[in-house]
């Protein structure tokens, strides 16, 4: 294989800051602007977030299998990242600008789904094809680590762009005075702000999917399928596939624990604390953290295997968890509790941003243990099960949040007050924040520990037995 060069892996690397700027806004704040900004309905939301899924389980092995039989001049996977860029850009900035089009009732409810689930489809286009490019730059363990880690940390940055900017960038763009807490905004000023920061982002995914694109070069490619795509093939293809089954388990489990995090913070820090701008602090030593998690493996890799990193990446993210709850519940009074809690904070960054690096390795892993096994490569197939999982532990993180929301009768009234008044909110709100996370991120680790065995000897023996195989179709 001929050598890739570093600019090459940072210019792919780079489409993943829009990739992640629209999955940061939607995943990390739909749900504050729904709720307070719309007055959406929590039930409804409940209902709305598995019934996108169910449609996910359809959408992205389809789209898997399609792009595993793509055939274009610009390669297999380059066209589908482009187009499904420009897609995702423009529902995004629907969605976000939905309280700009005059709808109220079930007008707005029927809009909000339908661009909800689009938000979804559109994502997976550019999504699948972009992540599934990993094996084609390497197939040894060291340079598959360094593509998955320049690719993670521009990630990291688009979402650290997201979450310390928004806040204050939402204020900023709705208009109000710099000091206004989001507690204290009009629903219609949130709308407005969210509206022109969503339509930022969309511009950025689409400038920085272009740089990916036309920077890159397909290689290393296993011929196109030309059989076409049939669900029930497909999905027999994952089920066969054990080890992609047991990833999708841990990693979902884990991922959830992150999603929770990121999804219930903004509730905590507006509702919980008054003032959601001390989120952006909070946030910044996240950020912090996950740029240092891009040392973990280089470091940490050249004494320990891939597995033994992993364990440690889960690890240090319960620990960094463990101590927000014990800030969050011991500490609740203190001046300046953000910064405690963002000092754990980093620390759990560390451990998930290099979580997120290893799962993206070990995806390459199981492209290989599954032409070792049944004899297709099925890439972009195994590939749509990253945003697929991805998508399912946000839908587990919504429906335990929305529950807990209902069952609460939480008040999205946009006051501290309503959450002040209401004990049984407050306390959903902090276990959701502090307790929920970390016991996910253990689960998750005994799955792993238990059930993953692509490593050692028989990592070794897949990899022989697949560069065996091409040596003798290539005579």
């Amino acid at each position: 294989m001929n050598k890739v060069s570093i600019k090459e892996k940072i210019g792919y690397g780079v489409g993943a800051v829009g990739l992640d700027l629209s999955y940061g806004l939607f995943y990390s704040y739909l749900s504050l602007f729904l709720t307070n900004g719309l007055k959406i309905s929590p039930l409804f939301l409940l209902i709305l977030a598995p019934i996108a899924r169910i449609w996910d389980g359809v959408n992205d092995p389809m789209m898997g299998s399609v792009v595993d039989r793509t055939r274009t001049k610009m390669g297999r996977y380059r066209p589908w990242i482009l187009t499904g860029a420009v897609l995702n850009a423009i529902v995004l900035t629907l969605l976000f600008n939905s309280g700009s089009f005059g709808m109220s009732g079930t007008g707005l409810y029927v809009f909000v789904a339908v661009f909800y689930v689009l938000w979804g489809m559109t994502n997976t286009l550019a999504d699948i094809p972009f992540w599934s490019m990993v094996p084609s730059f390497a197939t040894e363990e060291k340079d598959r680590n360094l593509v998955s880690t320049i690719a993670r940390t521009f990630s990291g940055l688009g979402q650290g762009i997201v979450s310390i900017l928004t806040s204050v960038l939402v204020i900023g763009f709705a208009g109000v005075a710099s000091d206004t807490n989001l507690s204290d905004m009009k629903a219609q000023d949130l709308t407005n702000g969210f509206g022109k920061w969503s339509a930022i982002c969309a511009v950025a995914l689409v400038f920085f999917a272009c740089i990916s694109v036309f920077s890159t070069k397909e290689r290393n490619l296993a011929p196109a399928s030309d059989e076409k795509f049939s669900l029930t093939k497909a999905l027999k293809i994952i089920r066969q596939n054990d080890q992609l089954l047991t990833f999708m388990l841990f990693a979902m489990i884990s991922n959830c624990g992150y999603y929770m995090t990121s999804g219930i913070s903004s509730y905590y820090f507006l509702q919980v604390l008054g003032d959601l701008k001390l989120q952006s602090k909070f946030n910044l030593l996240g950020s912090v953290g996950s740029v240092l998690a891009i040392l973990v493996i280089p470091i940490m890799g050249k004494f320990m295997t891939n597995r033994s990193v992993y364990k440690f990446s889960l690890t240090a993210a319960t620990v960094g968890y463990i101590g927000m709850a014990v800030v969050g519940y011991g500490f609740s009074g203190m001046n300046h509790i953000e910064i405690a809690l963002g000092a754990c904070y980093l620390v759990a960054s560390i451990g998930i941003g290099s979580m997120f690096v290893n799962q993206t390795v070990m995806l390459a892993d199981i492209v290989d243990y599954g032409e070792y096994k049944l004899g297709s490569r099925s890439q972009s197939l195994t590939f749509s099960m990253k945003g697929f999982l991805q998508k399912m532990a946000y839908t587990l993180q919504c429906i335990i949040m929305y529950a807990a929301f209902v069952a609460t009768k939480y008040d999205f009234s946009g006051s501290s007050n309503a959450v002040m008044n209401n004990p049984g909110a407050n306390s959903a709100i902090k276990a959701m924040m502090f307790i929920i996370p970390p016991v996910m991120l253990i689960i998750s680790q005994i799955i792993f520990s238990k059930k993953y065995r692509i490593y050692g000897d028989f990592k070794r023996e897949v990899l022989d037995t697949i560069i065996k195989k091409r040596e003798e179709m290539a005579k």
